[in-house]
Order: structure tokens, then sequence, then C-alpha cells
């Protein structure tokens, strides 16, 4: 079991299968891209499969999310997904992605054995997606959810981040279009995940704000607490139903105290914390041929040491040194 000592027990392992992405996102990463890790850097598919199998045999996990970079740029993603499939105490499993190459993977990864994706989508309007994310591939994204929808990796979600000047104005057309598509869209505020630590919280568009521009067309009913148990995303029943849509809020409200994940990036170090300033090195007791229950005590120490909260509540925050697509969202 992966217990803190406030009492929180990790289920939820966020595994990032490589630091790169096919997209250059205005919140995430300079136009120019990063300096990618090296191959041998770099955890191998047998490497990845054997952390999940000690984190689900002998940790508890129960719930396995594949994230970047952009995992769908990972070669072995599918024979990956099979391999968990397979395990004998079988986690569920999700994908966040792009969407760019989901319309020529989606069905070999619900053959897999992967459960549901998580796709990211800021803008109706391809003109603006291009100003976003540097690349105009819109209508690839588009094309991705439709070929997951399809394939029965469902629920699909769509997660989008609204930036002042850019797409604020978008959130009632984006849930109309959600809901038309039977899509669960949910909104993430814009956290300080840049390389290029240009974030600033003046201005940023908050929970408040894209729930009062909702209100402007739809009539949102608010979950109980008991629905959401430690889910990232508080949700509001749209119109009376069926269809909800979530709110993350990071930063306005934070959501700690009810936290249920571990992280592992790409180059095989545990993180506690998305905005964790330190991390455990998992890769290089792997590669000295330590056995499962060494590495599964190293990683039981790094989450005994989880922080009380990711620091984010408090305006002096500083951001962390690695940039979102070195861990995993």
């Amino acid at each position: 079991m992966l217990i803190d000592t406030y009492g929180r027990v990790a289920t939820d392992l966020r595994v990032s299968l490589t630091d790169r992405c096919n997209l250059r996102c205005t919140y995430c990463m300079p136009e120019e891209g990063l300096q990618w890790l090296s191959k041998p850097d770099l955890l191998t598919d047998d490497e990845i499969v054997r952390l999940i199998r000690i984190a689900v045999t002998d940790l508890g996990i129960t719930d396995v999310r594949f994230t970047g970079g952009e995992p769908l740029l990972r070669p072995g993603l599918v024979g990956i997904v099979e391999r968990v499939a397979a395990l004998e105490h079988r986690p569920k499993m999700s994908l966040t992605t792009n969407g760019i190459g989901l319309k020529r993977t989606a069905q070999a990864l619900k053959e897999a054995g992967l459960d549901r994706v998580n796709v990211s989508l800021d803008t109706l309007r391809p003109d603006v997606f291009k100003t976003l994310t540097r690349r105009n591939r819109h209508k690839d994204v588009i094309e991705g959810l439709e070929a997951a929808r399809d394939a029965g990796l469902t629920p699909v979600k769509v997660n989008s981040v609204l930036m002042p000047g850019l797409n604020e104005d978008e959130a009632p057309d984006l849930l109309a279009w959600a809901v038309e598509h039977d899509y669960e869209l949910r909104f993430i505020e814009q956290m300080p995940l840049d390389a290029q630590h240009g974030w600033k919280r003046e201005g940023m568009i908050t929970a408040g704000d894209i729930l009062t521009s909702l209100r402007t067309r739809f009539e949102l009913t608010e979950e109980g607490a008991g629905e959401r148990g430690s889910a990232p995303a508080e949700r509001w029943i749209v119109d009376g139903g069926p269809h909800r849509v979530g709110v993350i809020a990071s930063v306005t409200r934070p959501f700690c105290s009810a936290c249920d994940r571990t992280r592992l990036t790409a180059d095989g170090q545990v993180r506690t914390c998305l905005f964790a300033t330190e991390e455990t090195d998992l890769r290089a007791a792997l590669r000295s041929d330590m056995p499962d229950e060494e590495l599964a005590g190293i990683w039981k120490t790094a989450m005994w040491g989880k922080k009380a909260g990711s620091g984010l509540d408090d305006p002096t925050f500083l951001q962390p040194d690695r940039p979102m697509s070195a861990i995993g969202g």
C-alpha cells in the first residue's frame, strides 16, 4: 500500500511514456520545443511494465493512466497496454492524449485493453487552435475524438484550458458541442506547468469565471460531494442530465486532501505530486537488478514523505524546474 503521513492512499498511477510532443502549446512549452530526454534515459517497455506490475501487484494500484508528453508517440504503446491488461490484478487503464494520432490507433488500443481516453482540445476554432498549439492539426484532433468514441474508448473526456484573449469566450460553445457529440467536457484552470515560466496568477480564467460563463446558456446542478470521491473534477449536471461538465480548479480550489495519485516519469522517477520539486530515482535501482520487494520499498518510502498540498494556493508559489512534458499530466 502507498500511504502517506496524512493517511492518503495512492491507488491511481500516472505513467509518462515520453517527454516528446507533436504540439507546442503556449501554456506548456516554448515554440522551439525542449531538450528531449536521450533514449538511454527513458525507461524501456520491459521496465515500464515491470514497475506497473509491482505497483498493481504489491502496492495496491487499481488505475493506470498513460501520459506524456504525447503518449501516442511511444512506439511500444499498444504492446505496453496489452501486457498491463494481462496482469493478474488487471487495473483500469486510460490515456491522456492530444488526439492527433487517435484516428489510426484507437481501435488497436481498445483491442489491447485500454478502457478510455482523455483528449485535450481547447477550442472549436481552427485558427485559435493553431495560435494555441503552433500547429495546424485541429481536424486531426476532431477525427481522433470520433475514432475513440466509435472504438468504445468511453466515456471520452475532453480537457479544455481557457486562456485570456484567446478562447476565454468559448466555454458555452465547447459544452454545447460536447453534449451534441456525447463527450464529457472538463475545464482545467491553467496551471504553472510551462517550461518558459510565463504563467501568471493575475488574469487567469478561474473556475468561477468558467461557471459564470456556462450559466449564461445552461442550467447547472452540482453533484453531491459523495459522487466526486477523490476525482479532481467537480462536476455539474447539465440541463437536468444525463450529460455532465467538470471543472478542475487546481489553483483556486485545491483538492490535495483527497489526492490518491502517484506518478512515474518517463525517465523512471517517482513524483508524489505534479508540482513536487523532489523526485525519487527508481530507474537506477531497477537497472542495478534490485528485487521487486526492494523497489516497492523505495516507492513506499517516497510516498510516505508526500507533502500535505501542492502549494498552488500560495501566491508565492515557485514553479517546478521540470516542464509537464517530462513529468506527465
